[in-house]
């Protein structure tokens, strides 16, 4: 099968394993969009074989397996990163950076959501408990890591709500983050309803939206500063491919020894902000980090 994919698409090299694609010296770097819960022993393996990788989100299932991860890493030297393509998008960089020059004010309310309707459920990964299924870990990831970089990181304490359809995984999520001091973050995810994504930034002194903040960025993204007085502005964003940055961030980071742009930190805090926000809807009770 992998023969015959890569004579179609003229590529030049395919391998009949996994395995045999780690033992081959003509590559250098390995991208793992596995099933959620593969990402951490073939990362590893990976990892053990001499071989750079850029692993897909969610990064792990547990931090036990984020922390597997990075020992591996620590003890050969390779490149490590999460594959996380908006957080490198100039939008992304420059809603951010607004928040830190101090546009908005003091910041007390990100709300973001990421839904769309899954139309193919027969056999689908997502759909599958032991896979890692489930809204939350497959789309929801993506507000709560923006909300996590606008915050500055892990809430102190989380709360949540979720609809378990028949497949056995989350189908509806609604997780709400406490930050000190009052801040709030307000997620949502969802597999039952027409696609939609957006994100809201509120801060004391006015509020940024953006239209598209995650996904399919090359349309109609717009992003929005709403002032305190009433008055609104478009904010400009360069037009770049959603999945470039963090192809030139993995290759500067292999070329020229530059630090990855989103930090294992920052994904080690995604899954304990994650795997917190699960034990919250399942217990109904507010789970503290």
């Amino acid at each position: 099968l992998a023969a015959a994919y890569a004579k179609k698409w003229e590529i030049p090299m395919s391998f009949g394993s996994y395995q045999a694609l780690l033992d081959s010296d003509k590559v250098d770097a390995i991208y793992i969009g596995l099933p959620n819960h593969l990402h951490c022993q073939w990362t590893v393996e990976a990892l053990n074989n001499g071989k750079h990788v850029l692993c897909e989100k969610p990064f792990a299932l547990t931090v036990e397996e984020v922390d597997q991860m990075i020992d591996a890493k620590n003890q050969t030297g390779l490149v490590l990163a999460e594959a996380f393509m908006y957080s490198h998008h100039p939008q992304t960089k420059l809603a951010a950076q607004w928040v830190r020059d101090g546009w908005l004010g003091d910041i007390s309310l990100v709300r973001a959501a990421h839904c769309y309707k899954m139309i193919r459920r027969n056999g689908n990964i997502r759909l599958i408990p032991e896979y890692g299924g489930g809204s939350l870990w497959d789309v929801g990831v993506y507000p709560l890591s923006f909300a996590q970089r606008i915050m500055g990181g892990p809430p102190e304490r989380v709360s949540a709500e979720q609809y378990i359809g028949a497949s056995g995984v989350d189908e509806v999520f609604v997780g709400q983050l406490h930050y000190p001091n009052g801040k709030l973050s307000q997620i949502s995810s969802s597999f039952l309803n027409p696609s939609y994504t957006h994100v809201e930034v509120f801060g004391t002194e006015g509020r940024l939206s953006l239209t598209r903040p995650f996904v399919r960025m090359d349309e109609g993204r717009k992003m929005f500063f709403h002032a305190a007085n009433g008055e609104s502005q478009e904010i400009h964003v360069k037009e770049t491919p959603l999945y470039l940055g963090e192809i030139e961030d993995m290759n500067s980071a292999i070329l020229d020894g530059a630090s990855n742009f989103l930090t294992l930190e920052e994904s080690r805090n995604h899954i304990l902000t994650t795997v917190a926000l699960y034990k919250a809807a399942k217990s109904r009770t507010i789970i503290t980090l």
